[in-house]
């Protein structure tokens, strides 16, 4: 594997257990095994065809670097979409847009038997199916059920695509799921202010600091993303600023993009910096300089960040203006570790199977960065093959 490449020691036991941990050990245990079991082998599916992860990097609450994504630390989620869709295309897979399911069609005896859709050019039709996977995501861009799931969530910005609403979710409630988790929210503690861009955990990853508006750091930038967003609502403002330098930029392809949008201040020096985000230029020299010297001793005596990656001091020095926002939901319909949707009754729907952020359990109270990808290949192999079997079975 390219982490056994890199010489990082990890194993299933151990991402079981952050992963475990992280959520507050509020996560379904069995399916957080199948997680930490099959991660390593949807990493090789991925590869086998034509992914490109070969870059490893750290994301908060993990024990070792875990995160694999393309060369040079660009986006993972547009290589996995772009590469999916290419080996759709290739196989020749009936795929349709614009066409939603308003509703999932069961016979008499309480088995799943198709879909009727919308089409947005077709109008409503039907299609029939021995099985049907629902895949559609979670609820972070649905800002009423956000808040009325999580009142103190109301008003919030979400780094998420507007699609994000649910809709797959009570699709599978609508069929008789049982729902899990549902008011388990995740903040991610860095959007950018005033926008809907995620700033990824991996620019913290690869070295940069948070910093209040008075220039100190306040927080292990890599602990859990629900510590790391409740201590940055509790600053002033409640925003904090992503400070790094040139090489932590020149290590991850990803800030590029945030220059685009012109997201990024900067400056020559760490007191060209400060003067343009108004903050005492002392102060954030000093906060700099404490951690340069955490990062020569390998020990970070305030926060406890283990993971050190590089010091901060090649000009020029960058920072980002941050603040929590929806960004993951945990909860979602309940599952078994096949895939297959438990109804109310604790027994699961024939035909009916679901896989990635529209299910619960997984995650717990908390997610992982990096272990959304893992679940949505992982559970979403697993539902296929499922899937799969049932319909042949279905149809002898």
């Amino acid at each position: 594997s390219v982490q056994k490449e890199k010489g990082i020691a990890d194993s299933v036991d151990l991402m079981y257990k952050d992963t475990m941990t992280g959520g507050g050990n509020l996560n379904d245990p069995a399916l957080a095994m199948v997680l930490a079991k099959n991660s390593a082998s949807s990493v090789d599916w991925l590869t086998g065809l034509g992914a490109d992860l070969s870059d490893v990097g750290r994301m908060g609450g993990a024990s070792v670097n875990r995160t694999h994504r393309p060369k040079g630390g660009s986006a993972v989620g547009a290589q996995v979409i772009d590469v999916l869709r290419r080996n759709a295309a290739q196989r020749k897979i009936d795929t349709r847009v614009n066409s939603k399911v308003v509703k999932i069609v069961e016979d008499g005896k309480g088995r799943v038997t198709g879909v009727q859709v919308e089409g947005k050019h077709s109008g409503l039709y039907t299609i029939k199916a021995k099985a049907v996977i629902i895949a559609a995501g979670g609820f972070s861009a649905n800002a009423e059920k956000v808040a009325y799931l999580r009142p103190e969530y109301k008003g919030m910005t979400t780094s998420n695509q507007p699609g994000a609403t649910g809709d797959g979710i009570d699709l599978g409630a609508a069929a008789g799921a049982e729902l899990k988790d549902m008011k388990e929210i995740q903040i991610h503690p860095t959007v950018a202010a005033a926008s809907r861009t995620l700033i990824t955990e991996a620019v913290r990853g690869n070295g940069a600091i948070l910093v209040n508006h008075e220039g100190k750091r306040f927080v292990n930038e890599l602990t859990t993303r629900d510590k790391a967003s409740a201590a940055i609502l509790a600053q002033s403002g409640k925003s904090a600023y992503l400070v790094f330098d040139e090489g932590v930029r020149k290590s991850l392809k990803q800030i590029d993009g945030y220059f685009h949008l012109n997201l990024v201040q900067e400056g020559a020096s760490i007191q060209e910096l400060a003067d343009k985000i108004k903050m005492p230029a002392g102060t954030l020299e000093a906060t700099i300089a404490a951690y340069n010297k955490a990062y020569e001793a390998k020990n970070d005596p305030e926060f406890k960040r283990a993971d050190l990656p590089r010091p901060l001091q090649t000009a020029k020095y960058y920072a980002i203006e941050v603040k929590p926002g929806v960004h993951y939901t945990m909860g979602g319909l309940k599952i078994t570790t096949d895939s297959e949707v438990i109804a109310k009754d604790g027994k699961p729907i024939k035909g009916l199977f679901a896989a990635g952020e529209g299910t619960g359990g997984v995650h717990g109270k908390n997610r992982l960065g990096g272990n959304s990808i893992s679940q949505t290949i992982t559970f979403g192999r697993i539902a296929g093959a499922n899937a799969a079997k049932v319909a042949k079975t279905a149809s002898r």
